[in-house]
């Protein structure tokens, strides 16, 4: 077996492009999750070692002086971070010439090619589910013969050899948590509308939803929602409980949690006897019942992706998803106490400065308890990157997803909807969400009952703005 480094590099300051980003920026308060896709394939490595930089704040100084000891590093990437990763993988090999490199994530599943081709460091790629396609690496297999990788062969020719079968029994994976006790510091992760310190982990893979922008799904997890067993998922919580027993809020990072009523009601159930606090991805359509559930063993929050507030933009990206289902859904959570983190994304296809209103009434008007506001951003290999570039709305030549910084910019424009008017309406939705009577009052509420909180949400605040000067300096 290679010694073998999995590596988040460092880049942006604040960068969060952890595997679990839906997707890769600096956020509006300091926000990382775990690097659950890079820490799956490190639990099959014996001997391994995870470094997750960004939030460890480790310098490149320090990662470079670490894998002098070993033979085969594995790092993740992102479209908005690739470049700056190219130049970390290039200081590595310049230490260590003998390191074989490899890159996994999406950027590189979808753009194999391009990707050895840019970065000539790069010794291969590996596309799609990578779990057991590097555990194969590791045990020194013959390149030619792993399935899943494309890779730079003699004469620097590009080899791609034949996609690797989808990943169908998930208890076949072994814990992630495991990984986390062996090489992080949980409590480096902070989400703003989680409990700290939290963990996050997946159940399953996949989503059986096609919405156009979402990255996942359309480059690596795929369409159909392969899951672990309740009895597995159960396992892994109650190991990760006496493991961390300082961790105040387990969440699952799956897709869509929800998509399998009855398996997620079983789950609950599970976790109810054990007492533990949660939360998960969901759909703005679980019906009430189903809520009442998952609320009486143990739910805390749903993250919720409403999008838009707009029918006709939800048609667009193939949501699937009815503005009045959505209403009912919020209201059912709100009377049974469960609390929603909304995530609204402008400038999807369809926005006009009406609809950018429209979205910002309706998200007021269902009052969820956090939002979070993001611009639409079309992510190579997705439809609406497709989309885009056939239609004009970018560029794809200057195709940036951040500026200099790591701060989101709005590389989407429409005939009548610039760039600018776009990214400054992150500010004004922001800004009239949070910036209402019974809001401040809400929150002031919050902090008055509990000195941590107080303390959690000054800073937050204090992050907030800060944030908002970074957006002004890009703009």
């Amino acid at each position: 077996m290679m010694k073998t480094l999995f590596l988040h590099p460092p880049s942006f300051d604040g960068f969060d492009g952890g595997a679990g980003s839906r997707y890769q920026a600096r956020r509006e308060i300091k926000s990382f999750w775990f690097p659950t896709w890079l820490a799956q394939p490190a639990a099959l490595v014996p001997g391994s070692k995870l470094i997750d930089a960004p939030p460890a704040r480790i310098s490149l100084e320090t990662v470079v002086a670490q894998a002098k000891d070993f033979e085969l590093c594995v790092m993740h990437t992102s479209t908005p971070s690739f470049a700056s990763d190219v130049k970390v993988a290039e200081a590595l090999k310049a230490a260590n010439p003998s390191l074989k490199i490899g890159f996994v994530g999406a950027k590189v599943a979808v753009q194999p090619e391009e990707s050895l081709t840019q970065g000539a460091v790069i010794d291969f790629v590996a596309r799609n589910e990578f779990d057991f396609t590097i555990k194969e690496i590791a045990e020194g297999r013959d390149w030619a013969q792993v399935d899943g990788i494309s890779y730079r062969a003699s004469a620097g020719v590009i080899i791609h050899n034949k996609d690797r079968a989808t990943l169908e029994d998930m208890d076949s994976l072994p814990f992630v948590t495991d990984v986390y006790k062996r090489d992080l510091r949980i409590e480096d992760y902070f989400i703003g509308y989680l409990l700290h310190p939290y963990i996050s982990l997946y159940t399953g893979r996949g989503c059986k939803s096609h919405c156009t922008f979402c990255l996942w799904p359309q480059t690596v997890g795929g369409h159909r929602y392969r899951v672990r067993s309740p009895e597995h998922v159960a396992a892994e919580i109650r190991h990760a409980k006496a493991m961390f027993p300082q961790v105040k809020e387990f969440f699952f990072d799956d897709d869509t949690f929800t998509d399998n009523l009855p398996r997620a009601e079983a789950i609950a159930r599970e976790l109810g006897k054990m007492g533990v606090t949660w939360s998960c991805n969901a759909k703005a359509n679980v019906p009430r019942e189903t809520l009442k559930v998952l609320k009486d063993n143990g739910l805390r929050l749903l993250l919720v992706g409403y999008e838009s507030g707009n029918q006709q933009i939800l048609h667009n990206i193939k949501k699937g998803m009815r503005i009045e289902v959505a209403r009912q859904f919020t209201s059912d959570c709100h009377e049974l106490g469960i609390k929603i983190h909304g995530t609204f994304i402008l400038g999807l296809p369809g926005e006009t400065r009406e609809t950018i209103e429209e979205t910002i009434r309706f998200a007021t008007d269902i009052n969820p308890h956090t939002i979070q506001v993001s611009l639409a951003a079309p992510y190579p290999g997705t439809f609406l990157y497709k989309q885009a570039v056939e239609n004009g709305w970018l560029d794809a030549e200057h195709a940036e997803l951040v500026d200099d910084s790591g701060v989101q910019i709005a590389p989407l424009h429409y005939p009548h909807l610039s760039h600018t008017e776009i990214f400054d309406n992150v500010e004004t939705f922001y800004k009239r969400f949070y910036f209402r009577a019974p809001k401040i009052a809400a929150i002031v509420n919050e902090m008055v009952r509990s000195p941590q909180m107080m303390k959690r949400r000054l800073r937050e605040g204090v992050e907030f703005f800060q944030f908002l000067k970074e957006r002004h300096k890009a703009a």
